[in-house]
C-alpha cells in the first residue's frame, strides 16, 4: 500500500507542487525590497509618505520568500493571513506583464491601488501609464499572462 501510494505521487505532474514565484531580489530570497506590505494597506491618513522598509528580525517565510516586517505586530498581521497583503501578481511588476514581457522584479517603491488592489511597477512610468489608461484592459492582460507563469 505504502508503495502505490509513493507510486502515485511519483506521477503527479510537479506543477501541483509548484508554487505561484514572488518577486525577490537578485542577491537574496527577500521579497519586494524588504519593503513592509501591510504598510500600503495603512489608511490614508495613517500612512507614512514614506515607504515602510521592513527589518530582518521581524520575517515571515511564505511562498518561497523572506517578507520583512517593520514590527512584530506586522509580521504577525501578514502571517495570520498573507493573501490580504501580498501584492498582485506576488509583486512583479504590474505594467511589464501587461505587455507580455514576463517577470520584471520589482522593490516594492513604485505602487499603486486600483480597485483596493495593490499593484507594483518596476519603473514611474509603468504605473502612469496604468493611471493614464485603462487600466481595467492592462489588468486583464497581466491576469492572463500571470495566469501562463503560474500554470507553467
Amino acid at each position: 500500500m505504502r508503495s502505490l501510494a509513493l507510486s502515485l505521487v511519483l506521477l503527479m505532474p510537479f506543477s501541483i507542487f509548484a508554487q505561484a514565484p514572488v518577486s525577490t531580489s537578485y542577491w537574496s530570497n527577500t521579497a519586494i525590497g524588504g519593503h513592509d506590505t501591510t504598510a500600503y494597506y495603512q489608511s490614508e491618513l495613517e500612512r507614512p509618505a514614506r515607504l515602510v522598509e521592513g527589518n530582518k528580525h521581524f520575517s515571515v517565510q511564505w511562498n518561497g520568500a523572506d517578507w520583512h516586517f517593520a514590527s512584530q505586530a506586522s509580521a504577525d498581521k501578514f502571517a495570520m493571513n498573507p493573501s490580504l497583503y501580498v501584492p498582485s501578481y506576488n509583486g512583479f511588476c504590474a505594467n511589464a506583464l501587461s505587455l507580455g514581457e514576463g517577470k520584471i522584479r520589482t522593490d516594492g517603491s513604485v505602487w499603486e491601488f486600483f480597485d483596493d488592489t495593490l499593484y507594483l511597477f518596476y519603473a514611474e512610468r509603468g504605473r502612469q501609464r496604468w493611471l493614464n489608461g485603462d487600466w481595467h484592459q492592462y489588468k486583464a492582460q497581466a491576469d492572463n499572462a500571470w495566469q501562463a507563469i503560474v500554470s507553467e
